[in-house]
């Protein structure tokens, strides 16, 4: 969770990540379109296939409340806004047309927030980030898990914390993954040196530095870019805007930090008594997150799923991009704790969404999810190895969900789908390739479209045939034929208008979340332009990187062609971290290695590692980082030659125009 995530919008990459107030907003500046009539059709045959709404969500959502913060707006230290506790605060009676009335009853659950408590010495603070802080009562102070994505919302969190309950130190914290959105905010919990000293235990799952600062690095631009369509940073919600993130509301706006962990979890079964109070640990590593685990608190018998059950069908691939998950590692690790922790547990919660109550409740929970997993998976390998594309399969299943998956609300895809885990676990075993020829070698999307815009008769011809599509109702075929269109010919701004309003409608009927967030993203870019990215770093995230990832990271910059044909080495000593490294620029490529200098370099660079960064990341003038106080021996001229040669770090780029 940049998702995300940070999942995600929490997405982690060098360039840190981007929030709405790093971003600028890509509004129409009319007020965007009704739904049509094909989508309030749509809404209404979505509203009468849905199960009987019951109460138990909804009872669940609100139970325990005991507070929340008097002013809604959270502010950074600049005074300016990071969250808003009331933004949904519209949600509210029957779905409007522009709004899938699953989405909507989603949204009516989840846009609450405060303190809740949910058993007599565990509370979850909800709603004031994209995932839920838990708090466990210990012997000395508060055991805080998931510390929430910014150090603004973490503390405000504690604040409510500690006024409503009483003031207690903080003992402990836990991360329960490799996520931002689940260890973002550990600075407004407790500080460095507390952790540093030992006082305050922080435990997470083995390797989770690793994967908390390496798993977006490599394309963290692309990721970041991607994200920004995911979450809709930027756009107001509303009934025509975005409509929270299936897993929570948004991502915050604050400051990202990273404090590193003091203990960490290797193996199922581990028990630890934190702070006196015994806690198990289910290694889930690999599902939802590269480094993962659940938590049984015994003495109050209460499991905490993590990411591995929501109150949504979660994401094999997320559309920010990511390595693919392992649906039918992810279905194991809910059987287990289905049969194992489940039948101890008077209560299931998780680091989104609200609690289960009750033993028969959250078994049956974990095990609808459980199960919703396994039939993606069986069912979609099933099919693959009869022939069927990924294309094929995601329709087939998307028309055929079981009913007794259908009628839990919580296997419902307002964050993942089943149309886009389909093609994930397609992706997983066999790529993207679908062993049809034409397909090994098409032409590039431009190429293409012109080649195709050409074939239907040009673009007036190609725009008619959308108009009749749009008339229709298939807003689909509408949108594939003015894509086209606009990357043959995009100046035509009929046809992106078009390709805007046929955007829009498939998010208002979107019952995925960010689903509807990618579609409004996209028309706004059509409307507006690209938003210009703010390239911002998480000082944090960037200390904790290990120095081959970031050399690593430098040589996807590379380019050759302005190299010249050159050869350099340079040395390198970084003198704050004692680390020696070297780095061979030649022909095609730029190889980075930790732990060894070249006997005999071209040129030689020593300081702390800071001045490293300026000068291969913010390509700062090699003389401006002498200047700074880094040493500098031999061919000058060389290393400036490397440096102009890196290409600066990514500032967005253009998804639904060429």
């Amino acid at each position: 969770m940049m998702k995300a995530h940070l999942r995600t919008a929490a997405a982690i990459a060098l360039l840190g990540p981007m929030t709405g107030a790093q971003m600028l907003a890509a509004q129409d500046t009319d007020t965007p379109p009704a739904a049509s009539e094909a989508t309030r059709t749509a809404q209404a045959d979505m509203a009468a296939r849905l199960p009987a709404d019951g109460t138990r969500d909804g009872a669940f959502a609100t139970r325990g409340f005991l507070a929340t913060r008097a002013d809604p707006v959270i502010l950074n230290a600049a005074g300016k806004p990071v969250w808003n506790l009331a933004a949904y605060a519209f949600v509210q009676g029957p779905a409007p047309d522009t709004v899938n009335p699953s989405l909507w009853r989603h949204m009516t659950h989840l846009k609450h927030h405060g303190l809740y408590q949910v058993t007599p010495n565990v509370w979850q603070v909800r709603g004031f980030d994209l995932a839920n802080m838990t708090i466990i009562r210990g012997q000395t102070g508060w055991i805080v898990i998931d510390p929430l994505t910014s150090v603004e919302t973490a503390k405000a969190a504690m604040e409510l914390v500690n006024a409503t309950l009483g003031a207690r130190p903080v003992s402990a914290v836990i991360y329960s993954h490799s996520h931002a959105d689940h260890f973002g905010g550990v600075r407004g919990v407790i500080d460095a040196g507390e952790a540093a000293s030992g006082r305050v235990s922080v435990i997470a799952p083995e390797s989770f530095m690793e994967e908390a600062t390496s798993e977006n690095v490599m394309a963290g631009g692309a990721m970041l870019r991607r994200a920004a369509y995911q979450f809709a940073i930027g756009m107001e919600p509303g009934p025509q805007g975005q409509m929270g993130s299936g897993i929570g509301m948004a991502v915050s706006a604050g400051t990202l930090s990273l404090i590193a962990p003091n203990a960490t979890i290797a193996a199922t079964g581990d028990t630890r008594v934190v702070d006196g109070v015994p806690l198990t640990f289910q290694i889930v590593s690999g599902s939802e997150a590269p480094a993962e685990f659940n938590v049984f608190i015994a003495p109050e018998r209460t499991f905490l799923a993590a990411e591995i059950a929501t109150c949504t069908l979660h994401n094999i691939l997320t559309p920010r991009g990511a390595k693919v998950r392992d649906a039918r590692a992810w279905a194991h690790y809910l059987d287990e704790a289905a049969t194992r922790y489940a039948p101890q547990s008077e209560t299931v919660i998780s680091s989104h969404c609200w609690p289960i109550f009750g033993r028969e409740a959250g078994t049956a929970w974990l095990t609808a999810q459980r199960d919703n997993y396994r039939w993606l998976h069986d069912q979609t390998v099933r099919r693959m190895n009869r022939g069927e594309t990924m294309h094929e399969i995601a329709e087939s299943l998307e028309a055929s969900i079981p009913p007794e998956l259908a009628a839990e609300w919580s296997t419902h895809g307002y964050y993942g789908t089943v149309s886009h885990n389909v093609k994930a676990i397609y992706q997983f075993y066999l790529g993207w390739y679908d062993a049809v020829p034409a397909n090994l070698h098409a032409h590039p999307p431009v190429e293409r479209a012109r080649r195709l815009i050409a074939a239907l008769g040009g673009p007036e011809r190609t725009r008619a045939l959308a108009e009749n599509a749009m008339a229709a109702g298939d807003y689909r075929w509408a949108s594939d034929l003015l894509q086209s269109l606009v990357f043959a010919a995009p100046d035509n701004a009929a046809a992106k208008a078009m390709l805007a309003a046929s955007y829009r409608q498939q998010g208002y009927q979107a019952e995925s979340a960010i689903w509807r967030n990618q579609f409004l993203a996209a028309a706004n870019d059509l409307a507006q332009g690209r938003p210009q990215m703010n390239a911002a770093q998480s000082t944090d995230l960037i200390a904790a990187l290990a120095t081959q990832e970031l050399l690593g990271s430098a040589a996807t910059r590379f380019a050759p062609e302005r190299f010249a044909g050159r050869r350099v080495t340079v040395a390198i000593e970084l003198t704050d971290r004692k680390e020696q490294a070297m780095i061979e620029a030649y022909g095609p490529v730029m190889i980075g290695r930790v732990g060894a200098l070249s006997p005999a370099p071209d040129v030689t660079i020593r300081g702390p590692r800071a001045l490293l960064l300026g000068l291969m990341f913010l390509k700062q003038p090699v003389s401006a980082m002498q200047g700074a106080g880094l040493q500098v021996e031999g061919d000058e001229a060389a290393l400036q030659a490397l440096i102009d040669a890196l290409d600066p770090l990514p500032q967005g780029f253009d998804i639904v125009m060429p």
